[in-house]
């Protein structure tokens, strides 16, 4: 799990190449706090639409929660999908309520980044455009096709998960793959924040801070723990492939616009899941 964390922060500047403006954001927010508890609220505030009172001044040292998140997720989008897997209903449409509550829970926050980086990273000429394309808010034919491509993946891999064993009377069999996926797939978000510096000097990611390596590492072990828990060895591959997916994600930020903003955090999760959705179905 360190290693991983290590591959990511060897692809980027060495932390002394910041300018001075950054180094002041990452000591406003130092990151060596302990733990709180309350910093499952903020990453719950952070990543959902659910209505949760939360500390934000803690910025990116509750970041090591976001794996949580998942489970939160994860665990309210089986409700309706058990539900209809229950009445009978095909694995075809128990999978488009399963996509559907993560959507509305989230408030599509991590499609949005990754259609804004889609458009941003292949629609701009340089960095600077490419950053004014991520920020306007209309989409483009990449982010489109970024979008359909992604949840089209992810609702044919939940298709052919929920469709394993008998689904509605073994909801487990379903639901903990699922949560697996949900988890990792939010652990490399900190690890990209850790990693990478600030693509610009305003936006959401800019205002939590940069998060230590030791918030990568306790949300990596998080993530580790809940998928080797819960499937085993399997597991431990999801884990890896995730990450992988993430080291490749953090080296296109890098060329692309030099650096990480919540849309290449948004991005990254959502590739994460994908490439774990996928490799379940194996």
């Amino acid at each position: 799990m360190l290693l991983l964390n290590l591959g990511l922060l060897r692809c980027l500047p060495d932390r002394a190449a910041l300018t001075r403006q950054e180094k002041d954001a990452d000591m406003t927010k130092d990151d060596t706090s302990p733990l709180r508890i309350g910093d499952i609220a903020t990453a719950l505030a952070l990543l959902t639409r659910l209505p949760v009172r939360a500390r934000f001044e803690r910025g990116a040292r509750a970041a090591w929660a976001y794996p949580l998140v998942g489970i939160v997720i994860s665990g309210l989008a089986a409700l309706p999908t058990w539900g209809l897997l229950a009445l009978g209903l095909s694995p075809v449409f128990a999978a488009l309520a399963f996509l559907a509550t993560t959507v509305i829970l989230t408030g599509a926050m991590h499609e949005d980044g990754l259609a804004d980086c889609a458009d941003g990273f292949w629609g701009g000429w340089d960095r600077d455009r490419r950053l004014a394309i991520m920020k306007d808010s209309q989409i483009g034919s990449y982010g489109v096709i970024a979008l359909c491509l992604s949840l089209a993946t992810r609702w044919a891999a939940v298709v052919m998960i929920l469709s394993q064993g008998d689904a509605a009377t073994q909801p487990l069999v379903w639901a903990l793959p699922l949560m697996v996926a949900a988890v990792v797939s939010r652990a490399t978000m900190p690890a990209l924040m850790s990693a990478l510096p600030h693509a610009r000097r305003s936006g959401l990611s800019h205002a939590q801070g940069r998060a230590s390596m030791t918030t990568s590492v306790i949300a990596s072990a998080l993530a580790f723990g809940v998928a080797v828990g819960l499937l085993g060895v399997t597991g431990l591959f999801l884990v890896a492939m995730a990450f992988v997916a993430a080291l490749a994600c953090a080296k296109i930020a890098k060329a692309k616009i030099e650096g990480q903003t919540g849309d290449v955090l948004g991005a990254t999760q959502q590739i994460g899941e994908v490439v774990v959705l996928c490799a379940l179905t194996l």
